[in-house]
């Protein structure tokens, strides 16, 4: 992983903070119980259920300490825009002039981002190309130095990060 802080938004740190809370006030309980359910059941050298509760629970614990490492070393952004301009959480309609073609994309903090959902990363070469940018700007994406191509914006939508996932680590 680089060593770049993540950039993290106030919706981001809340959904992080409730994810961590449920992981170890519903889900560690019923781990656990689960892990002694199955070492109950004796024998453990071929006891299936006893490893997949130990992995079960292992996950969960990985997970937890991911999350809060994720919150120590954060930076805190704002997803705030002008009404006019691509922002965090906006998604935005772009026409790509080399294929002429359009496609859509929300742009998001990197911990949201999705190419499968056209979740793209504030941190791309797409979503820190059109941050700030108004409809109707004609905008260079550089992908590196030998590379890159021009979008228009479109239209942009105001929306918000609510059920975006935070990304598996």
């Amino acid at each position: 992983m680089h060593s770049r802080k993540p950039q993290l938004t106030k919706s981001d740190v809340e959904k992080i903070e409730a994810e961590i809370e449920e992981r170890k006030l519903v889900i560690r309980p019923r781990l656990i119980g689960e892990v002694k359910e199955a070492r109950a059941q004796g024998d453990l050298s071929e006891n299936f259920e006893y490893y997949a509760a130990k992995k079960a629970k292992n996950e969960n614990e990985g997970r937890i300490r991911y999350l809060e490492q994720m919150l120590k070393t954060a930076q805190v952004i704002s997803d705030a825009s002008g009404d006019d301009e691509v922002g965090l959480n906006n998604t935005v309609t772009l026409y790509f002039e080399e294929d002429r073609e359009e496609q859509v994309y929300k742009i998001v903090t990197s911990i949201r981002g999705n190419s499968l959902e056209n979740r793209v990363s504030n941190e791309s070469p797409i979503g820190r190309a059109v941050m700030g940018h108004k409809v109707g700007d004609r905008v260079a994406v550089k992908v590196n130095n030998d590379y890159s191509y021009y979008v228009q914006i479109r239209a942009i939508d105001k929306t918000t990060a609510e059920d975006d996932e935070i990304k598996r680590f």
